[in-house]
């Protein structure tokens, strides 16, 4: 009989690993592994900025990045730079509630 991946009667089938995970847990393990968890997250808080802050603050923010812990934040109205001055550590907390982790302890406005 011809040994082929597809036969799981052939000499191959015992040599898959009976540990299974889901891609899930893989890609996690990768990015543990590598210590890429952190910029995992800080580039999901970046690219999903509109969904976490709102369209009214998305569409005043023309620069959104992410460097040793601080969120540089360009805007483009004066009031809302004021606005969110003052909700600074509110905004800290929802963004590390979201990275479930903290991944921003400053706020920087450009």
């Amino acid at each position: 009989m011809i040994d082929s991946p597809f036969n799981p009667k052939g000499p191959r089938a015992s040599t898959r690993s009976k540990d299974n995970m889901s891609l899930k847990e893989a890609i996690e393990s990768l990015l543990r592994v590598y210590q890429l968890q952190n910029k995992f997250d800080e580039t999901y808080i970046v690219a999903h900025w509109e969904e976490i802050m709102g369209k009214p603050i998305a569409a005043r923010t023309t620069k959104v990045f992410i460097k040793d812990k601080k969120l540089f934040l360009g805007l483009d109205s004066a009031p809302l730079k004021k606005e969110l001055l003052m909700a600074k550590q509110k905004m800290i907390d929802l963004l590390n509630k979201t990275a479930q982790q903290d991944i921003i302890s400053e706020v920087v406005f450009l």
